[in-house]
């Protein structure tokens, strides 16, 4: 047993305990003691974890413990370098979002900081989950707490109509996953996800478990057109809650759809199934942009940014893995998919903590009653800037090679596909760049801006973090590639074998 990985469990989970146990404002530090050793606990695994080839599927910490024999369940965690990826992303994250909300005035801090807690657990638990109903139902743990972030703090009357809208679509597609994930294990030794991979199906068993399983992904993406819950939700949930939602929940589709997905409907994928999806995906690229572009909410322009670059990623990972059942193995899809996904967990935080400081000083949302900050904030004008050029992928940031491989990996697909799915570069600059000079340049209104400060310690201090992690991903990215390319070689060779 990996007593690492234990630990790594359960440690929000009691800190969560803790959190909504504590009856003062002193919580916050103890929801930051918590996400902090926690990082700190990832890090030590990253320096002692081996990312040979050689290593079959590069497990390294494990735990397997039987769990009942009559529904061939085990609880079996484990860590390769896919999933310690998106436990970094996880447990570098966690920590900024509970110090952004240091200069909030949040009612019942304790429930607050419990709750971010134990959506950490549940996210710690979806991606070390080596068994299919466990994974499930980390799945839907984490829906929980987020529900009641989004609900109880969120922004404007609506909140609830929107939050409602968001659980009960995850909640339904989480009840198609079940359903295949259930159908899949009846025709495997058991639900580990190694049996699941050898599950003996039809092409037309794979065909239907394949809609039901990607349903679930595809809301939680979102993909085209089962996004329509996503912009309101963003919008509405507490600046945290829109964090949580776009750095690191709708991560976990990503990481399904690779680690499960792929490898157990692969004559699906192979037939129509895959091909369908990939033309979704380039469809809510260009939709999402150009749905940005005339936005003036910028939480809404963040939303539909995000929208827009996940379909790319979805793009990339598909075409790797249709390429490769048409006999050319390669995972450059999927390693393009994962580098983009840790790099856009880092700059969607980012700008969705850049439209809170904006906020705070315009008291507005709308683009159009902002401008001029950049004379009174420069800290922040300076930050902001690194940020927006990492979401746009210029080279030398963190979001320029992972699009790069994308965007070749789907021209090694289709060379059509790729020109339209390239389009993201220009749009997502516009967007962007107009979001920026509105906000930061022009003459703006004298009687905010005469007010107006720079970044406090709190701001300062997350969006200076980030601003590192942009310029030091986009120079040195290859240890990312590295870190999941043997786990992905195993994925994707179980597709073929």
């Amino acid at each position: 047993m990996s007593y690492l990985l234990l630990t790594l469990l359960l440690l929000p989970l009691v800190g969560s305990g803790l959190a909504f146990a504590w009856k003062n404002t002193s919580s916050k530090y103890l929801a930051l003691g918590i996400a902090l050793i926690q990082m700190l606990l990832t890090f030590y695994i990253l320096s002692d974890f081996n990312f040979e080839p050689t290593v079959d599927s590069v497990l390294q910490h494990e735990i397997k413990y039987p769990w009942s024999q009559f529904i061939k369940s085990n609880l079996h965690f484990g860590i390769d370098g896919m999933s310690l990826l998106l436990l970094l992303l996880t447990n570098i994250l966690s920590p900024l979002i509970i110090l952004s909300s240091f200069n909030e005035n949040v009612s019942y801090k304790n429930s607050f900081y419990g709750l971010i807690l134990l959506m950490q657990f549940g996210l710690v638990g979806v991606f070390t989950a080596l068994d299919g109903l466990l994974f499930y139902i980390f799945w839907e743990v984490t829906l929980i707490p987020i529900w009641f972030i989004a609900a109880l703090w969120g922004q404007e009357n609506k909140r609830m109509e929107f939050t409602t809208k968001f659980f009960v679509y995850t909640f339904v597609g989480s009840l198609f996953m079940l359903a295949g994930l259930i159908y899949v294990g009846i025709h495997s030794a058991s639900f580990d996800v190694t049996d699941l991979y050898n599950a003996d199906l039809g092409e037309t068993q794979q065909i239907v478990v394949f809609w039901f399983i990607f349903f679930a992904f595809a809301v939680k993406l979102p993909v085209f057109p089962f996004h329509t819950w996503q912009p309101d939700t963003y919008t509405y949930s507490p600046t945290q809650g829109s964090m949580l939602l776009s750095g690191i929940m709708l991560k976990m589709a990503i990481y399904g759809v690779i680690r499960y997905l792929l490898p157990i409907t692969p004559t699906a994928i192979f037939g129509i199934s895959g091909q369908i999806v990939i033309i979704l995906a380039i469809i809510g690229i260009v939709h999402g942009a150009l749905i940005a572009i005339i936005q003036t909410d910028m939480k809404r322009i963040i939303a539909y940014s995000s929208f827009s670059h996940v379909g790319l990623m979805v793009a990339g990972i598909f075409s790797s893995a249709v390429l490769t059942l048409r006999g050319t193995l390669t995972i450059e899809g999927a390693e393009g998919a994962l580098v983009q996904t840790f790099a856009h967990g880092i700059n969607v935080v980012g700008l969705f903590y850049c439209a809170d400081v904006l906020y705070k000083r315009f008291k507005t949302r709308d683009i159009r009653q902002m401008g001029g900050l950049a004379k009174v904030a420069p800290k922040f004008a300076v930050l902001f800037l690194l940020i927006i050029l990492g979401s746009m992928g210029v080279p030398l940031t963190n979001g320029f090679i992972g699009e790069f491989i994308l965007i070749k990996s789907i021209f090694d697909f289709n060379v059509l596909a790729s020109i339209i799915a390239g389009l993201t570069i220009i749009l997502c600059a516009v967007y962007l760049l107009r979001f920026y000079g509105k906000a930061m340049f022009g003459e703006g209104n004298a009687a905010v801006l005469s007010t107006a400060k720079d970044l406090s310690a709190v701001e300062f201090s997350v969006l200076a973090s980030i601003a590192v992690f942009v310029i030091l991903l986009g120079i040195f990215p290859q240890p990312i590639i590295d870190m999941v390319g043997s786990s992905l070689e195993f994925v994707y060779t179980s597709m073929i074998n």
